[in-house]
């Protein structure tokens, strides 16, 4: 066979595919395939919905060492409405976020600890009706008998204040809870 007929055969076999996907029609630009995304359902479940009534400034005590501290607390939405940011003493050296989200039908709530770890916590049957509780699934950064949070258990007293009580472990042993009373700012 003639190299130069070879040739032009091989080009033109090399072209069509970019011929045919020249003819094709464009894809929609990037905006148009982003409004294509599902998302998850939004959160409805009643402790989520008592969860986000915690959004705002908050302002309260807690005992250590025991002599009253001050405390404060902010949480707010975050991810379009999936998941609630709670951060305690925002802007201190021990500043700490803990964040509430949805996994399937379960909440979950994962703690970025001054402890330099995160624990995750799921939640699981409060003890009241008016609280909502969550314990130790799992973290990171958390070696055999390192100290880190095991628990939380939110009461809700009314709109304006609710008490929260953090167990934490250390060396497998857990500690009395530490509990904190907040009240909305005005």
């Amino acid at each position: 066979m003639n190299p130069r007929i070879l040739t032009l055969a091989l080009c033109a076999l090399a072209l069509s595919p970019a011929a045919a996907l020249a003819q094709q029609p464009a894809s929609p630009p990037m905006a148009d395939k982003r409004a294509e995304i599902k998302h998850a359902a939004a959160p409805g479940s009643p402790e989520w919905q008592q969860l986000r009534s915690l959004v705002g400034q908050w302002q309260g005590s807690v005992q250590e060492g025991g002599k009253a501290e001050g405390a404060s607390l902010e949480v707010r939405m975050t991810g379009g409405g999936s998941a609630i940011m709670h951060i305690i003493g925002k802007d201190t050296p021990y500043e700490m976020a803990t964040m509430f989200h949805p996994d399937g039908p379960a909440l979950m709530a994962t703690h970025y600890c001054a402890a330099h770890n995160q624990p995750r916590m799921e939640m699981v049957p409060a003890p009241a009706p008016n609280q909502i509780a969550f314990r130790f699934k799992d973290g990171t950064n958390i070696g055999p008998g390192d100290g880190h949070m095991v628990g939380l258990v939110i009461t809700f007293i009314d709109a304006n204040h609710h008490d929260e009580a953090w167990a934490y472990e250390d060396q497998g042993k857990e500690l009395p809870a530490t509990v904190f009373h907040y009240s909305r700012k005005p």
